[in-house]
């Protein structure tokens, strides 16, 4: 509540679009998060909320929980996903189309590799993410997705666009995305 409330002063506003819950606290029982969450809507100090980074039994669990306790229910859920990053198809997207969650993916250019600034074998520019951070490269920079960017790089040229173009259209059309962050 504390937090909120200072970053209302911060912000100079009244109250807040969206309030993410970033990860599960696994400690406190998702009752108790709920309500803390319902209280801030309830004051108006923010309209809606979502989460970020939860498991998709930890949404189920909080899309029951809410509707036992007649609490506000979560609207969005911000998680990773991009065209080489795609593990929250398998259980996250279906659970946020069941509860009706609007998705708003991070790190949608996979920290860069598919800005088409990379190329394979080659070392990465020193004023770059890639350049900068091993632990970006290591984690982005494998032959699988070396060899998807290739292939993506020579459809969007094929068609006369650029690799933003195809990873941020790609992730706008997807049903569940709401925006892009």
């Amino acid at each position: 509540m504390n937090a909120v409330g200072a970053r209302l002063g911060r912000l100079t506003t009244d109250y807040i679009d969206l309030y993410q819950e970033q990860d599960y606290e696994p400690l406190t029982p998702i009752e108790e998060t709920l309500r803390a969450l319902d209280d801030l809507v309830r004051q108006g100090k923010v309209r809606y909320i979502g989460n970020s980074n939860f498991p998709a039994w930890r949404i189920a669990e909080a899309e029951y929980v809410a509707r036992t306790m007649n609490v506000t229910r979560f609207v969005s859920c911000q998680d990773e996903y991009s065209l080489v990053v795609r593990d929250i198809e398998k259980d996250l997207l279906p659970a946020a189309q069941e509860y009706n969650l609007g998705l708003l993916p991070f790190f949608p250019l996979a920290s860069g590799l598919l800005t088409g600034k990379y190329r394979k074998g080659e070392a990465p520019p020193d004023d770059t993410r890639f350049g900068k951070v091993q632990r970006f490269r290591d984690r982005y920079v494998t032959p699988r997705n070396e060899e998807i960017v290739e292939k993506l790089q020579a459809f969007a040229q094929a068609r006369g666009h650029t690799m933003l173009e195809l990873a941020f259209s790609w992730l706008a059309a997807r049903p569940q995305v709401a925006s892009v962050i």
